[in-house]
């Protein structure tokens, strides 16, 4: 069977249609790698806890709660620097509901933790970091666009590598 035969039988453009269904299908897959839940975060480092209790504060809404802000030891020398962080850096802010018992603050239940990851290969269009959010005390995800609102917001952090938190001495 020649060449032309072969390119114009049904099984072989069956084939060609099967592989260019795989490569979407891939592409599509590596596009939707994004940040992954921090296993193992609280036995990093912890950089800062903050409390936003009033809704006078313009992050009330919807980051009212107990913070409490980690990094894995790949971004930890950054942290002391004030940045820029590394590739593998990875930052996990822990937001917890604030509740008063006895005259005191404390935690409540978890309301979700948030992650930046550093990847400049992965996540180019945002400066390198990778944003995502967990729901509660599961590993559901519910940041919706890739992470490209979370950036708009850290955009005003550029100096400081986009990152809110510094290392408290």
């Amino acid at each position: 069977m020649d060449l032309k035969k072969i390119l114009l039988t049904t099984d072989f453009r069956i084939f060609v249609i099967f592989l260019l269904l795989i490569s979407v299908t891939l592409v599509f897959a590596q596009e939707k790698k994004g940040v992954s839940y921090p296993a193992g975060y609280r036995d990093w480092a912890h950089i800062k806890s903050m409390l936003i209790f009033d809704e006078k504060h313009p992050l009330y809404n919807p980051f009212g709660g107990l913070h409490h802000i980690y990094v894995n030891p790949k971004g930890l020398t950054a942290y002391r620097k004030g940045g820029p962080f590394p590739d593998g850096t990875v930052i996990a802010f822990d937001l917890l509901e604030a509740k008063m018992d006895q005259g005191a603050y404390v935690e409540g239940s978890r309301k979700f933790i948030g992650v930046m990851q550093k990847d400049s290969r992965k996540f180019k269009e945002t400066a390198g970091w990778g944003f995502d959010a967990f729901e509660k005390d599961t590993k559901n995800s519910f940041v919706m666009d890739g992470g490209r609102s979370c950036f708009n917001c850290h955009v005003g952090q550029k100096e400081k590598d986009y990152v809110f938190s510094t290392y408290r001495l």
